[in-house]
């Protein structure tokens, strides 16, 4: 499975954005499935709807509705170790959707991911070693 950041939804799904070209390729031609988390979904939702209008945010939305990706669910010592993240990456500082995503990769044990955020994941480990490999931007 392939981690999705907020970032590349945003890339996905605004035509407007810098990296819509390459996003709608490399989404397209994909060979795993997607996951991403729910403050990610939540996040993205909401910079759809404040960035571009309602209805790309709807078809966001129906796209989860229609499994275009899975969702992981985050438990609670997912939460501990989001705030202990968050707590490491003041600095950036690390938000709690990108957090979400550290503890994903860690779950997963790799850190395939399509971002288009290329500071803040090429400065994050999961597992406090691994770094992440960005699959949209090639990094």
């Amino acid at each position: 499975m392939i981690i999705v950041d907020t970032s590349a939804f945003l890339a996905l799904f605004s035509k407007r954005d810098t990296y819509h070209a390459i996003a709608q390729q490399v989404f397209r031609d994909l060979p795993e499935p997607l996951i991403t988390t729910y403050p990610v979904i939540t996040e993205t939702s909401y910079l759809l709807a404040q960035l571009v209008n309602h209805t790309v945010q709807l078809n966001f939305l129906k796209a989860i509705c229609q499994n275009a990706f899975e969702a992981f669910q985050i438990e609670q010592n997912h939460l501990e170790r989001m705030v202990e993240l968050m707590e490491r990456y003041t600095d950036l500082p690390m938000d709690l959707a990108d957090a979400s995503l550290v503890v994903l990769a860690e779950h997963l044990g790799h850190g395939r991911i399509l971002t288009v955020d290329r500071r803040d994941f090429s400065t994050y480990r999961w597992s406090n070693t691994h770094p992440f490999q960005n699959l949209l931007l090639n990094l």
